[in-house]
């Protein structure tokens, strides 16, 4: 078994606000193999994104501060480094691709100076006789280009951002990822702005990447649909928890959360097109004053008293297939597991 690449261990992560103290993540507790794919999906505002963007310390400090639990990536901490370690590790060992290409590729410059100020500091951290002078990092630039599969890499290196349709944009963002050759690569929603047919092309890419570079990938989505076609595991995510962790087909065929179970039932299902999808009632909590106990609690068609004081622990059901409901304790198997509604 090899020891995993990227581990959240017991993470919390609190913002400080004029209103109170926010919490954000309270006790999540994931983990990445080297080569896995892990996706982690959840309503918005569940935590998704922020649990992202906290491996590559881009969750502004203050008013974000840890607040317990340790982040690990190759068995190092990553909580208090500075930001000259920061950066060793940032777009070299993790990188990271955002959902809105537009928002991050600079509209007044081409896209052949922004991959290369990318590449030159990658390079910042080399000694200065293995440092790329500006033809090799335009070169190198034309070769990531080529690697995501983008026509005439050379003619797009003197395009701007507007010239490009979205599609084109997002492999961009992914050749730059690339370009500091990661082991571990975030995609955020990488295909929330583009149309169906490019979307399947990017998670096509993304699976090619995998398997031919070895990479990891950190996949964060809201569409079920995109997490079945790319990962080997998903986590599902609710009010800043990890409510279940499972190998993408048992969570499809046998999910044990009631939170996943609404999940799925609010998808429309294509082999029962006349079952219509079933909302989940209620509203997600605010987490300026989050509930005892159980955070799904309150939507939940199976709540029991016991769920509104007792925090549920995680339980392992199968081997990789663990959820977090007091339904699932030996305590309640015991009594036959009959939870009454609240």
């Amino acid at each position: 078994m090899n020891a995993p690449l990227l581990e959240f261990d017991d993470f919390k992560l609190h913002f400080d606000t004029f209103d109170g103290c926010y919490q954000a993540l309270d006790g999540v507790t994931l983990s990445v193999a080297p080569g896995e794919a892990l996706g982690i999906v959840g309503e918005t505002g569940c935590g998704k994104s922020v649990t992202a963007k906290s491996v590559l310390g881009l969750v502004p400090s203050p008013p974000a501060r840890v607040a317990g639990g340790d982040l690990r990536y190759r068995g190092r901490s990553l909580l208090g480094l500075d930001e000259a370690a920061m950066r060793r590790i940032r777009g070299v060992e993790i990188a990271m691709i955002f959902q809105d290409p537009m928002t991050y590729l600079n509209p007044l410059f081409t896209i052949g100076d922004q991959m290369s100020a990318v590449i030159a500091a990658h390079d910042a951290g080399k000694p200065r006789g293995q440092r790329r002078d500006a033809r090799q990092r335009r070169a190198h630039a034309t070769e990531m280009l080529a690697r995501v599969h983008l026509p005439n890499p050379d003619t797009q290196l003197t395009r701007y951002p507007h010239q490009l349709s979205g599609g084109q944009r997002q492999r961009v963002l992914i050749a730059m990822a690339l370009s500091g050759s990661p082991s571990l690569l975030i995609a955020d929603e990488p295909t929330t702005a583009l149309d169906v047919t490019i979307q399947a092309q990017i998670l096509d890419l993304l699976d090619e990447l995998r398997r031919d570079l070895g990479l990891a990938i950190l996949l964060i989505s809201h569409d079920l649909g995109v997490i079945s076609r790319v990962c080997d595991r998903v986590a599902v995510m609710y009010a800043g928890t990890v409510v279940e962790t499972a190998p993408v087909q048992a969570l499809f065929d046998a999910p044990r959360h009631p939170y996943t179970r609404g999940l799925l039932a609010s998808v429309p299902h294509p082999r029962r097109p006349a079952q219509m999808p079933v909302g989940i009632p209620g509203y997600v909590p605010n987490l300026l004053h989050p509930p005892a106990g159980c955070r799904f609690q309150a939507r939940c068609p199976s709540a029991a008293a016991a769920c509104t004081v007792k925090r549920p622990p995680s339980v392992e059901l199968a081997p990789g297939h663990s959820a977090a409901c007091l339904l699932l304790t030996p305590a309640a198997a015991t009594a036959g597991g009959r939870v009454h509604a609240a």
